[in-house]
């Protein structure tokens, strides 16, 4: 028995030097070596668990407050070889992740290395896993930083916002043990019905590309080696913020020249600042749908831009070509279809679960399903994750420090748009006493928007709380009125009362898209509208609408509180640009904070009372009604002419913000520096009296082209920071590229002629004029 016992001890001890030895455990080869003795390795179905990312959040259970591996888990791996896990902390009511059953921070850490312990050690080549996360504002996990949303962001007209806002996702996503970040989201947003606008930045490929890649670099800029990058997933390719009628999903009618010339250009601009993964969308383009294009992926994101780095399909989209788009009669020929697109990776793993049958029948090139696998093997061996594959336990108490939390108030502070001010009502005095009132005063989850995780009490600060800082406890009164959609459970004229008392009104209104335990939801995570539950969700995916007024008995309130003559302040809570005709007529004031995330009732507060002066730009066009859309401001020529009914302008235009200074653009000089290129500069003064920021706009036109061009497309803009009384000289420079068009053959092109530029603070406003003779 001994000496049966020393043989098993001798071969298991000559199997792991054995395992040690092989090339691709060795970190000083090569990194193409070693994935393909990895690749040599592995069975077909080894190497197609690789490409399935499973939904990950029942893959653990607690012990006490201990997290181990769920029986599920270990089934899951067992039978499909998982490589790639999503949403393993997400919490939320299509989870049914709690504060009570779900994972803080340190605990989350703990679970991310039972998991991966588990895969290391009890599958045949040891091979790590990947964990990816939602992060479009925040890593949607319980004890996360939660930030502005993406449209919120964008308001901010500041690259390096966006850019702390990524370094401290990319950091509190790795302290927890995952590595693939998904987010930030590219789409441009042309129609505000839509239900995933605050998830965008916006309608504006410009904005969108510098603010993107922005976060990009952010995230770690695809410096895989730096133990806080994440692989950042750009969402989402191809068009899926433009669908008819704004339904989520639907089809999108863009034309090629269209594609290259505006949708494109954000995406990639992001791949060359170091993006690594690149999320499909729900959508079709002219019958194809975007998550089994091949000229998308294989063509031009592999082939003209040279990414390296994986394509993952959005949730169930590879399911979707059978289920929703019907091109195909089964899963095994969507996943077919998928894989020869060039989609690496199946988010759901459905569908890719029947390659292998597919490869047997001869229907697929087992060399497809190699060259995928080699594109995430790849990146887990930059990553280190096979030398490296835990996180300290103790290190995740650094998820929300201070310092982030400073970064969260940064951003919501920038973010605040001033509408409208009249007679300098805003800032607030601190001596008056101050109603608060609204469905959005005093909501905690209705300040945070979509992919937000379950939040600890007081962990964030509403608009009642924020104005509670500024003043002492009786000088601040308070109502709800009503909710955002309900209309049985209006006090309003409890609300008339609390206003009744004060000097002024800080009415809180707009839309929600919390969600709550009494929706329902649809296996892709997205909410399904249910006339039979009134909750305030109005907004977030899935919640598409057909108005863009408020709704519920908010009109009403607004109304009332009007009536009582009271100085009237309306706060729009948002997650689209909401119609504010009314607001725009007869209120006092009027700003949007957008969804600015958990410090956002103090940004507002800083704002109300003149403690930070507001510098926010909308990133988005505000309509005067639905008629119009969409009516994003870079159409392309002829200039809309007037309806009947109303003017065919926007009520507020991109780019459009106020503050309490003023400024003034003077002695501006262009001077060429080279070939097609051009040095712009001019005097910005601060004529108020107070410090503020101004965001600086440069768009440009060319006065002929030989195919239609925008009205006028936004180039450059900086957010400039000026003491009162003072003057900045602020430079731009234009390049060749920002005078390229795509020209008749669908080529970009660079045609001679005069070119009409400006500058200003909004896309409206002509400050500085000039015109450039390019030759």
């Amino acid at each position: 028995m001994k000496q049966i016992f020393l043989a098993i001890i001798l071969t298991l001890c000559s199997a792991a030097s054995w395992a040690q030895k092989m090339p691709y455990k060795d970190p000083t080869l090569p990194i193409n070596e070693r994935v393909a003795d990895l690749l040599g390795r592995m069975t077909l179905a080894e190497k197609i668990g690789q490409l399935r990312c499973t939904l990950a959040w029942n893959y653990y259970e607690l012990k006490g407050n201990k997290p181990v591996p769920s029986e599920q888990f270990k089934k899951d791996l067992r039978e499909g070889h998982i490589g790639m896990l999503w949403a393993t902390y997400r919490a939320d009511p299509w989870t049914q992740k709690t504060l009570a059953n779900g994972l803080n921070p340190k605990r989350a850490a703990a679970a991310g290395n039972a998991l991966q312990r588990y895969a290391i050690e009890n599958t045949r080549l040891g091979i790590p896993l990947f964990l990816a996360e939602e992060a479009p504002h925040g890593h949607m996990a319980i004890g996360t930083t939660v930030f502005p949303t993406g449209l919120a962001l964008a308001a901010t007209w500041n690259e390096e916002t966006l850019k702390r806002v990524g370094q401290v996702i990319g950091k509190e996503v790795r302290l927890q043990g995952a590595h693939i970040s998904y987010g930030p989201v590219l789409d441009l947003s042309r129609d505000p019905r839509w239900s995933r606008v605050e998830e965008s930045m916006g309608e504006d490929p410009v904005l969108t590309s510098l603010l993107g890649a922005a976060m990009v670099k952010g995230l770690g800029g695809g410096n895989l080696v730096n133990p806080y990058s994440t692989i950042a997933t750009l969402k989402h390719f191809i068009a899926y913020g433009t669908t008819e009628g704004g339904q989520n999903g639907n089809q999108s009618v863009v034309g090629t020249r269209d594609l290259l010339q505006n949708f494109f250009p954000p995406f990639e601009k992001a791949v060359k600042e170091g993006a690594l993964s690149v999320m499909t969308s729900y959508n079709s383009l002219d019958g194809i749908p975007s998550t089994s294009n091949a000229w998308l992926y294989n063509n031009l994101l592999k082939g003209q831009w040279a990414f390296d780095g994986f394509v993952v399909s959005d949730l169930y989209s590879i399911d979707g070509l059978y289920h929703t788009h019907h091109v195909c009669a089964n899963l095994e020929q969507a996943a077919v279809m998928a894989l020869k697109a060039g989609v690496d990776v199946d988010l759901g793993g459905n569908a890719y679960a029947e390659l292998e049958k597919a490869v047997l029948k001869g229907a697929l090139s087992e060399k497809l399903i190699d060259q995928a696998c080699a594109r995430v093997l790849r990146k887990k061996f930059e990553m280190g994750l096979f030398e490296k594959p835990y996180v300290s336990v103790k290190a995740a108490q650094e998820v929300r420090s201070a310092a982030h939390k400073q970064v969260a108030l940064d951003a919501a502070r920038q973010l605040i748009t001033l509408l409208k001010n009249d007679g300098g009502v805003l800032p607030l005095s601190k001596n008056l006493r101050v109603a608060v009132v609204g469905p959005n005063a005093d909501n905690v989850y209705n300040l945070l928007g979509d992919y937000t995780a379950p939040q600890a009490m007081g962990d964030v600060t509403t608009i009642l709380m924020g104005v509670r800082q500024k003043l002492p406890q009786q000088q601040v009164l308070y109502a709800r009125g009503c909710a955002i959609r309900d209309t049985a459970s209006a006090q309003i004229d409890e609300a008339v009362q609390v206003a009744l008392q004060a000097d002024v009104v800080v009415a809180c209104v707009g839309g929600s898209s919390a969600r709550d335990f009494k929706t329902n939801y649809q296996s892709t995570g997205a909410a399904e509208v249910n006339a039979n539950s009134v909750s305030d969700m109005e907004s977030g995916e899935g919640y598409d609408r057909a108005t863009l007024s408020l709704l519920g008995k908010q009109q009403t309130l607004l109304s009332a509180l009007k009536a009582t003559g009271k100085p009237l302040i309306v706060v729009y809570i948002e997650g689209r640009p909401l119609l504010k005709n009314w607001a725009a007529e007869h209120a006092d004031a009027l700003l949007t904070a957008y969804y600015p995330g958990e410090a956002g009732g103090t940004a507002i507060a800083d704002v109300l009372f003149g403690d930070y002066n507001p510098a926010g730009r909308l990133p988005i066009s505000v309509p005067r009604s639905e008629g119009q859309l969409p009516i994003y401001y870079n159409k392309r020529a002829p200039l809309p002419h007037n309806y009947v009914e109303m003017a065919a302008t926007p009520l507020y235009p991109f780019g459009y913000g106020l503050s309490y200074t003023t400024f003034h653009y003077d002695n501006l000089q262009v001077n060429k520096i080279g070939e097609r290129r051009y040095t712009l500069s001019f005097d910005l003064t601060n004529t108020g009296k107070r410090d503020g920021e101004e965001v600086a706009q440069l768009y440009l036109s060319p006065e002929t082209a030989s195919v239609v061009q925008p009205v006028k497309q936004l180039k450059r803009f900086k957010r400039v920071v000026i003491k009162k009384g003072e003057t900045v000289r602020v430079t731009f420079d234009l390049l060749p590229e920002d005078f390229q068009i795509i020209g008749s053959t669908l080529q970009p092109v660079i045609e001679p002629g005069l070119f009409h530029l400006f500058v200003g603070p909004s896309s409206d406003v002509k400050a500085l004029q000039h015109t450039i003779n390019l030759k």
